[in-house]
């Protein structure tokens, strides 16, 4: 079964007119060297290159020195009171 419209004629035909690549020699700007990449391209491709190891390796000095948590220390706490205790205590003699 097929569903046909009224009037599809017309625009059926406006449609393939429209999707044909022109035919007077003119590529829409893709010349004989389209596509093809340029020396100078390649040294730009090669300084990109090493642009990226030098940041990849500076990277990994800094997250070596990271330090493995953010947790704040608990033990100093604990050891404040020893410390305290360990002092003595002043005496008045008088």
């Amino acid at each position: 079964m097929t569903f046909v419209l009224p009037g599809a004629g017309p625009v059926e035909t406006t449609a393939l007119v429209l999707a044909q690549q022109p035919g007077n020699g003119d590529n829409g700007g893709q010349g004989e060297d389209f596509g093809k990449s340029s020396p100078v391209g390649f040294l730009l491709l090669l300084i990109f290159l090493v642009a990226v190891a030098f940041l990849v390796r500076s990277m990994t000095k800094h997250l070596k020195r990271v330090p493995a948590s953010f947790d704040k220390e608990e033990p100093a706490e604990e050891e404040k009171p020893e410390a305290e205790a360990k002092q003595p205590e002043k005496t008045e003699s008088s």
